[in-house]
């Protein structure tokens, strides 16, 4: 869906100024061409296509190239037009693009992994083509000579890749919602440090070199914020979507997060702002507030003779309190809680009714999003998904 992004996060509305339709199966991959009224679709219809804006406003294939197998991955490099585009069967095919986008010709075929490729990234400097696969590895090869430099395996399926040229380290996402660091060299890698703090599949993340934030988003509906540069780990929890959170883009010049999630929904998170840290949830045998024994413990129990109670725990204090003590809902977004969650009473009084003023805007893409870029110097965006249409 076509975003113009203002500097202000409240005007921020997304306007859809095109729809790309014409694939016979979901598109995995929409990127917006460069400096170019143009898109490139890959999707599992096996198809990659260049889309051109023509004058009537509507958006024509300029190129419509078939795989030997489904398109999971794509990654375009502008200044060399070099495309690579991942398939399920694991190879990954380099493409280079002609001046006018009109022709597409073959470069070479490269075999990085034994199952679905997930993510793609080109390095030009180093020639490198990093992906990750459903193979549980990530890979890297010479685009030079064709060859494998180096593999790391991990315990579930490797699903999003993040690269940082500078510094060669990779952020690999995973469906156990893990995220590893890494360090590659050139034939090998060591892992510098895993995070831990989502409780579903990592579906995306967004690396910002300049700040050294890193941003993933999850099927736990959630995005978390890493301060990597400052080593502090997870800074900031948000949350403001109704499903699995597929795509996030963070907009260093105006300081805004923009994310996607399954249901299509965008969301546009202000962070010009200092936000405070959801607390992490502290552990006891009895109610915080009351004391009153938590079920499991069955000494306290018996000593009072009371029923033991539920445990549920205060979003904003963190506090282990009992259903009696917290029977509040409060959302608290300078927290990241966009929408009502629970709190304990004597937190829900300390809220103010300005403290529940909403930190994001929120906006309906109208169609399953799977995946989201942008164009950030033009404000667009592109998002595409399982119904086959991409909107820019």
């Amino acid at each position: 869906m076509a975003a113009e992004t203002h500097s202000r996060p409240q005007s921020s509305r997304p306007v859809l100024l095109s729809k790309v339709e014409g694939h016979q199966d979901a598109v995995s991959a929409a990127l917006l061409i460069p400096k170019e009224d143009g898109v490139i679709t890959a999707s599992e219809d096996r198809t990659i296509r260049v889309w051109l804006k023509r004058d009537s406003g509507q958006y024509w294939p300029s190129i419509y190239h078939t795989m030997s197998s489904p398109c999971s991955a794509m990654a375009y490099h502008h200044d060399s037009r070099r495309i690579f585009v991942g398939q399920d069967n694991g190879a990954i095919m380099e493409f280079h693009i002609s001046e006018d986008f009109n022709k597409m010709n073959f470069v070479k075929t490269y075999p990085a992994h034994q199952n679905r490729v997930s993510a793609i990234t080109f390095c030009l400097t180093s020639e490198w083509v990093i992906s990750t696969g459903h193979d549980k590895c990530i890979s890297w090869m010479c685009t030079r000579s064709g060859s494998m430099l180096g593999r790391h395996y991990f315990t579930s399926w490797a699903s999003c890749l993040q690269y940082d040229h500078e510094t060669r380290y990779a952020f690999v996402g995973d469906y156990s919602g893990q995220i590893t660091l890494l360090k590659l060299e050139q034939n090998t890698c060591s892992v510098i440090t895993t995070l831990k703090g989502h409780e579903g599949s990592i579906n995306s993340l967004w690396w910002d070199p300049v700040q050294r934030l890193l941003f993933s988003g999850a099927s736990d509906n959630s995005i978390i914020m890493w301060d990597i540069g400052g080593r502090k780990g997870r800074t900031l929890l948000l949350q403001g979507h109704h499903d699995k959170v597929q795509a996030i883009c963070y907009i260093q010049l105006t300081r805004q997060l923009v994310s996607c999630s399954a249901d299509g929904g965008i969301a546009v998170w202000n962070m010009d702002i200092s936000r405070e840290e959801a607390p992490q949830w502290l552990e006891s045998d009895s109610c915080q507030k009351c004391e009153q024994p938590f079920f499991w413990n069955i000494k306290q129990m018996w000593d009072t003779k009371t029923l033991g109670l539920r445990q549920h725990h205060c979003r904003k204090c963190g506090q282990a309190v009992c259903g009696k003590c917290s029977t509040k809902r409060s959302s608290y977004p300078i927290m990241g809680f966009e929408f009502q969650v629970r709190v304990c009473d004597s937190c829900f009084e300390s809220i103010k009714d300005e403290d529940r003023t909403s930190l994001a805007t929120f906006h309906e893409g109208k169609h399953n999003i799977s995946h989201m870029s942008m164009d950030i110097s033009r404000g667009l965006m592109v998002t595409c998904g399982s119904d086959r249409i991409v909107k820019v």
